[in-house]
């Protein structure tokens, strides 16, 4: 009895560790970078992050307002303003299983650019990854760049210099809250489906949208 309370105590112990470490664990927020009437918010989506602990993990990045890129999911951004959002895209197409996200939706206009040609949606094989905030109804499709293009990048942070789709859009913001975004884009390989890992881990494909 008493080895049996011992190994409960341990499982127990393991347990808290692993929700405090990967479920509880948040990244540093980033606070979008002040622009004309809102914010401009510059993130990056990679193939392979290139660091510990997960090398080989897809995932986001953002861009302070002195240019520096973080490993972050959690963005500030002001109540009643608009939002603009650049991505660099520079991971290649994944497609999406429910077309349902390759029309871009909640955007000033519901449009999009892609590298300068304004766009209302994407056909569903093109697309690697969305940025979709659900509660404010905004969702957009993000393009692949294609699979033999030149000088792809597997180490984050990426550059300009190499291949990539840029991607930008405007929303509005509304009152103060905290709102939960994610790519819906079954993008995690190696996992069963595409959905386990990066897909359900704050930091790499979601997080949260903090309108202060």
């Amino acid at each position: 009895m008493l080895a049996v309370a011992g190994a409960t105590a341990v499982a127990v112990v393991l347990v808290a560790l692993y929700v405090a470490d990967f479920l509880a664990a948040n990244p540093t927020p980033l606070r979008a970078a002040p622009a004309p009437r809102g914010a401009q918010l510059t993130l990056q989506t990679v193939a392979s992050y290139g660091h510990d602990p997960h090398p080989d993990w897809v995932s986001y990045l953002a861009r302070d307002a002195s240019g520096a890129w973080h490993h972050t999911t959690i963005f500030k951004v002001p109540a009643h303003a608009l939002v603009r959002v650049t991505v660099y895209q520079y991971d290649t197409a994944t497609g999406l299983r429910n077309p349902f996200w390759s029309q871009v939706r909640g955007t000033v206009g519901s449009t999009m650019t892609v590298n300068g040609r304004t766009l209302h949606a994407l056909p569903p094989d093109d697309a690697s990854h969305t940025f979709a905030i659900p509660e404010l109804g905004v969702s957009v499709p993000l393009k692949g760049v294609g699979d033999n293009a030149p000088n792809q990048c597997s180490v984050a942070p990426c550059t300009l210099a190499q291949a990539h789709t840029t991607v930008t859009f405007t929303f509005r913001t509304g009152n103060p809250g905290r709102f939960r975004w994610q790519c819906f884009v079954p993008c995690a390989a190696a996992f069963v489906f595409g959905n386990g890992g990066p897909m359900q881990s704050i930091g790499w494909m979601d997080g949260y949208v903090q309108v202060v």
